[in-house]
């Protein structure tokens, strides 16, 4: 890894950024009740929604992740970007969103409950606040640490855990969504800003845009790859990324959260649109980094560390504190969401399901609880990730395995009207049956070299077709049980004379289309 030789301004900066971005999130804490605390009031207008969803999405590991795969394999990594976001969070906006804010939930699980029962939310509450706490959080936590040490290798690993862990909750415990999405902002504009100086220089050092696009290898260059490429098959562009990308965007409860705090539905749709066009400044400034960087370090024992070694040996001093906060801000946007959403999880749908009639006050105080127990835990577990290597490397693989179930039920729940409650539930239960059996025996089958991306399909459909058959053998729920939680086609023809004379700004119709020619757009340029 590159030599780290910060100098007094850096650390200046660091720790001045440490201090404004807690003051700034206490300022705008929101904790006079249940909903002012979990949902910001549900007062979010959309910039704010847009810019905490994009500073989500783009954690500490996704710095190094996306040059790496750039630096490895090319630009064919941006179509997480492209296929995994800007269809799925269409198809959100379109469908989903409005189904979710009329019905006023805090959580998903909750609307599961609605359109089934509740065997359906305790499932997927608990699932989700267990990878929140030993995977999403207690991994966070780890590879922050990790980039810390570059800075002060005097510390030890727990304690520097320890110490992104508290500023994290500092300002998430006290102050709820409202603080973690108002400090989001912050942290995408630091995050972007630093990524871009990065690149401009990182360019330059490399010769300029024409030297880098020469040297790179030909297949470097191309979205669009071989059925058995290594990195993203194309096929899996249509079969795969839109469902793990609709997982991510539209059912992962640290997002969609961001979505619930929305002033109004048109704010709501807005501000995950705006996310989806800030989407493509990642390529901008993290994936091509990746190709300039393997122009200037040819020879690095692992693309890992390209990223950290521009950051550190091409920055000049100043700049290169702002690019280590930028480190720090997508490391602590990331945890303080994920800390926010398991707080939400175990607070309503847990601890409020088996004692009701708590006040506002006493459900935040659970929260309150819940988070210093959540972050405690997840504190104590990251340290030990350093003897679990396949943790991190196989991290997005586990998605392509878990999230196929839960994304069957919810869209079959909203599109079909004769699923059951004990076919979610069960398509739920024998979905991560089928998942866990394939990581475990996965390598000694047929499917060992299938790439990880054509085997979500495959569980899609399992699910799929285990939730029709058992829907068909089991009692049917009535129209009026299901009715607030099914789409359909009159939904869309009133939103249209709804529409009328609406400006094309203000228009989610024309955003969208906007959005997906662009895509269109860039893709064929880039294919």
């Amino acid at each position: 890894m590159p030599t780290v030789n910060l100098q007094p301004l850096d650390f200046l900066l660091m720790a001045a950024y440490v201090v404004a971005v807690v003051g700034w999130g206490l300022w705008h804490a929101k904790r006079q009740n249940a909903e002012g605390y979990f949902l910001g009031g549900r007062q979010m207008p959309w910039p704010v929604i847009g810019l905490s969803m994009i500073a989500m999405c783009v954690s500490s590991s996704s710095l190094v992740g996306w040059s790496a795969d750039a630096y490895d394999t090319g630009i064919a990594v941006f179509n997480y970007g492209m296929a995994g976001a800007i269809v799925p969070i269409v198809f959100f906006v379109v469908f989903f969103l409005p189904f979710y804010l009329r019905n006023n939930i805090f959580t998903l699980p909750e609307f599961l409950e609605g359109r089934y029962d509740g065997r359906s939310r305790f499932y997927l509450s608990v699932v989700t606040v267990l990878g929140y706490t030993f995977a999403d959080a207690a991994v966070t936590l780890y590879a922050g640490a990790l980039m810390l040490q570059l800075v002060v290798p005097s510390v030890g690993l727990a304690p520097l855990v320890w110490a992104i862990a508290v500023v994290a909750a500092s300002y998430t415990l006290i102050g709820g969504l409202s603080s973690v999405m108002w400090v989001d902002i912050v942290q995408a504009i630091v995050l972007l800003g630093g990524s871009t100086a990065l690149t401009v220089i990182a360019f330059s050092e490399a010769g300029g845009w024409g030297a880098v696009m020469s040297q790179v290898p030909e297949g470097h260059l191309h979205l669009l790859r071989p059925a058995d490429d290594a990195s993203v098959p194309w096929p899996t562009l249509i079969i795969t990324l839109p469902m793990l990308g609709f997982y991510f965007w539209g059912l992962s409860q640290a997002m969609v959260q961001r979505t619930l705090s929305a002033k109004s539905i048109d704010h709501g749709r807005w501000g995950s649109l705006l996310a989806a066009a800030l989407n493509f400044l990642v390529f901008f400034v993290m994936v091509l980094p990746g190709l300039a960087g393997r122009v200037l370090y040819p020879e690095l024992e692992t693309p890992n560390q390209v990223y950290p070694k521009m950051v550190f040996e091409l920055l000049p001093v100043g700049v290169t504190g702002v690019v280590v906060v930028g480190f720090l801000a997508a490391m602590v946007s990331t945890l303080s969401s994920i800390l926010n959403s398991a707080q939400t999880l175990v607070t309503m749908d847990l601890v409020n399901k088996l004692r009701p009639g708590l006040s506002s006050q006493q459900l935040v105080r659970v929260g309150n609880v819940a988070g210093i127990a959540i972050i405690a835990v997840a504190a104590l577990w990251a340290p030990q990730i350093q003897s679990f290597g396949s943790v991190i490397k196989y991290f997005q693989q586990l998605l392509s395995y878990m999230a196929p179930p839960i994304v069957a039920v919810f869209v079959l729940g909203l599109f079909w009207r004769k699923a059951t409650a004990t076919a979610a539930f069960s398509a739920l239960l024998a979905g991560l049956a089928v998942a866990v059996t394939l990581l475990l025996v996965k390598q000694h089958t047929p499917l060992a070299e299938m790439h990880f991306l054509y085997v979500a399909p495959l569980l899609f459909a399992t699910s799929v077709a285990f939730l029709v058959v058992v829907s068909y053998v089991t009692n049917p729920p009535t129209a009026e049980a299901v009715e607030r939680f099914v789409w359909r086609p009159a939904y869309f023809a009133a939103e249209s004379e709804q529409l009328v004379g609406v400006s094309p700004f203000k228009n989610y119709r024309i955003l969208s289309a906007a959005l997906l020619a662009f895509s269109a757009a860039f893709f064929i340029l880039w294919r």
